[in-house]
């Protein structure tokens, strides 16, 4: 059974004569590491808005883990974005005045279901924390520094771990190795496998830059199944920690 599955689906901008997706089937099964390409303006960041329940789709049906989304009221799309999804922004989006743990803990506030799960790896959301940050490689000298003072790699790993801290089945990753090297690009996404793999976590990783598409077990060209003309599009809200 696919944990995405998009049938007929059309969205478009308020305002708009004409949609920014147009996809007749798109799905991804448990498990899968699939790497979804396309340039700017084709719609990845509105795509992934659709899949988390952030926007509804005009027309079609949006199912993620057997539930249709289109179907559930705005609250209840927010409890199952925070029970079910782990989510890397392309800029990070921690928390400043936060410590690297207190950010890492985050989701675990918001969803009882990823807290449970987390305990139920370790005594204490931080020692759950650390476990995942060590994991990534990042060490212990590190995880109670604030953010801000950690470099662009250091921080991709803890937004890394925040999103997969209490075994979310989805996790969907927004260009979040755009501003690292291609050897520093490489390593994050092989660490990023192995604790999906770990946990038989489903991921969509969405990116511009197709000499990572090899690493991935299934590559999906977004111009290829949005049926929809390429056009400048807004960004999608950046609200789904």
């Amino acid at each position: 059974m696919p944990i995405i599955e998009l049938d007929n689906v059309k969205y478009s901008w308020p305002g708009a004569l004409e949609p920014v997706i147009d996809i007749e089937h798109f799905s991804i099964n448990r498990g899968d590491k699939v790497f979804l390409k396309g340039p700017s303006g084709t719609g990845k960041s509105t795509l992934l808005g659709l899949i988390a329940g952030v926007n509804l789709p005009d027309h079609g049906n949006i199912n993620v883990l057997g539930h249709n989304i289109n179907q559930m009221k705005g609250s209840q799309r927010d409890h199952f974005r925070a029970d079910h999804m782990g989510y890397i922004f392309q800029m990070f989006n921690l928390l400043p005045y936060l410590s690297v743990t207190e950010n890492v803990c985050l989701p675990c506030h918001f969803s009882k279901r990823r807290k449970q799960k987390a305990l139920a790896n370790s005594p204490s959301l931080h020692i759950e924390a650390r476990r995942l940050l060590n994991d990534l490689q990042l060490g212990d000298d590190l995880i109670h520094r604030q953010v801000a003072e950690l470099s662009i790699g250091q921080q991709q790993r803890v937004a890394a771990a925040r999103a997969l801290i209490g075994q979310p089945e989805l996790v969907i990753a927004d260009e979040p190795s755009s501003a690292l090297d291609t050897d520093a690009r490489e390593s994050f996404i092989n660490l990023l496998f192995q604790e999906c793999e770990r946990k038989n976590s489903t991921l969509l990783f969405v990116s511009h830059d197709n000499t990572l598409s090899p690493l991935f077990d299934h590559q999906v060209d977004l111009g290829n199944i949005n049926r929809a003309s390429s056009i400048k599009m807004p960004s999608v809200a950046e609200d789904m920690t």
